[in-house]
């Protein structure tokens, strides 16, 4: 006898959970050390900052709270011991000037940006990365794999196709003296000072400390 065999219902694939092996942590991992650091280092500018503010704050509390417990007779009649005893007022007010001096003297100064003027140099001395390769290669002391890794260079470290160089670099034969330098210090220095004196119009005899 033949039976007929019924077909098994399909069965549906269990579903694997991503174990935590499989699953990427999208939390950036920072170093805790770094971080504490940062913030004690960060604590300790404020501290520092603000110590007198830290000590004077507390002695302010306590001066007021002895204050409000003082009346008017008890404020005259220390008035009159003050007229009396004039050692302990001028004490007194040494202490206060002292104070004062110190906080003043410890506040930094505000400083202000007035102008400022960035040294442009002449449109002849601008250079494409190409025109820096063929100067290298009239020289004659370059090989053609220095001037490859010398062009590698040039191309990732920033130099741009409108690049200034200075003139000991641009003439050929080079002439990489000390005057040479001398002369570029000073063509850039005094170039950006005379710029920034003309935007101003201050004086060099006005200028009493230059940074």
């Amino acid at each position: 006898m033949e039976y007929d065999k019924k077909p098994n219902p399909p069965t549906k694939p269990a579903s694997v959970k991503d174990s935590p092996e499989n699953t990427t942590n999208t939390i950036p991992n920072y170093n805790l050390k770094t971080v504490r650091l940062k913030y004690v280092k960060l604590g300790y500018h404020y501290l520092i900052t603000n110590t007198m503010y830290l000590l004077l704050i507390p002695l302010a509390g306590v001066l007021s709270l002895h204050l409000s417990t003082l009346s008017v007779k008890d404020i005259l009649q220390l008035w009159n011991h003050l007229n009396f005893n004039v050692s302990q007022l001028i004490v007194c007010l040494q202490l206060i000037i002292f104070i004062a001096t110190l906080y003043f003297a410890s506040h930094p100064r505000k400083v202000y940006l007035v102008n400022f003027a960035c040294f442009k140099p002449d449109p002849t001395l601008m250079c494409s990365r190409e025109d820096v390769i063929d100067r290298c290669r009239q020289v004659g002391s370059f090989t053609e794999e220095s001037l490859a890794f010398k062009r590698k260079i040039l191309e990732k470290s920033g130099f741009g196709q409108k690049t200034y160089f200075p003139p000991s670099i641009m003439k050929i034969p080079q002439n990489r003296s000390w005057m040479e330098a001398r002369k570029e210090a000073k063509m850039v220095m005094f170039g950006a000072i005379d710029e920034l004196l003309a935007k101003t119009g201050i004086k060099t005899q006005d200028i009493g400390i230059l940074v």
